[in-house]
C-alpha cells in the first residue's frame, strides 16, 4: 500500500517537474518566432535562411526590409527582399527554385496574391534576386528543386508548406 502511494507521489511530481521546462521551452519558442518577425518590421533588414528544398537538393537565403509603421494592424507600407538561390544537385537538367507569394492590398484596401519566382540552374551557382511590394500583408517562401522549366510545378507551387518571412500584425 505504502509502495504503490509513493510511486504515485513519484509519478505526480515528474510530471510536475517537467511541466514548468515544456512551458517555458514553448514560451522561449513563441517568443523566439515573434522577435523574428517583429525583427522584419524594422527599418533595417532582417536576415532570412538558409532555407533547403527536400533532400537540400536548393538552397536559398537574404534579407527583408519593411518600413516602419506606426499602426501594426496596417499592412506595411513598403517591403524589400534581397536574396539568392542555388541549386545544389549535380544533373545539370534539374533547378532550384525559391518561389515568394506576396500578398498585398490594393488602394480599395482588397487583397491580392503575387507570386515571385528565382532559379538556378547550374550546380553551386548562386543566382541573386531582388524585388520590393507595397501595401504588404505577408511574404512567404518555399524551395523546390526540380526540373529545367520556365516556371514552377504545380507540385513545387502548391506541394508542401509556405514558410512566412513577413507578417504585417505581428
Amino acid at each position: 500500500m505504502i509502495t504503490r502511494s509513493l510511486a504515485g507521489i513519484a509519478v505526480a511530481t515528474g510530471i510536475l517537474a517537467l511541466t514548468p521546462i515544456t512551458v517555458s521551452t514553448a514560451a522561449q519558442a513563441a517568443t523566439g518566432s515573434t522577435a523574428g518577425a517583429s525583427g522584419a518590421q524594422a527599418a533595417a533588414p532582417g536576415q532570412w535562411g538558409p532555407y533547403y528544398a527536400s533532400g537540400k537538393k536548393a538552397k536559398t537565403l537574404g534579407s527583408l526590409t519593411a518600413a516602419p509603421k506606426d499602426d501594426p494592424s496596417q499592412p506595411a507600407p513598403y517591403v524589400k527582399v534581397t536574396g539568392s538561390v542555388v541549386s545544389l544537385t549535380r544533373q545539370s537538367s534539374t533547378c532550384g527554385w525559391a518561389l515568394f507569394r506576396v500578398s498585398y492590398f490594393d488602394s480599395a484596401n482588397q487583397p491580392h496574391l503575387a507570386y515571385r519566382n528565382y532559379r538556378s540552374c547550374s550546380y553551386g551557382t548562386t543566382q541573386k534576386f531582388a524585388f520590393d511590394a507595397k501595401n504588404v500583408g505577408e511574404v512567404e517562401l518555399k524551395v523546390c528543386a526540380e526540373a529545367k522549366a520556365s516556371k514552377p510545378s504545380v507540385n513545387c507551387l502548391y506541394g508542401g508548406v509556405w514558410k512566412p518571412l513577413y507578417t504585417y500584425y505581428q
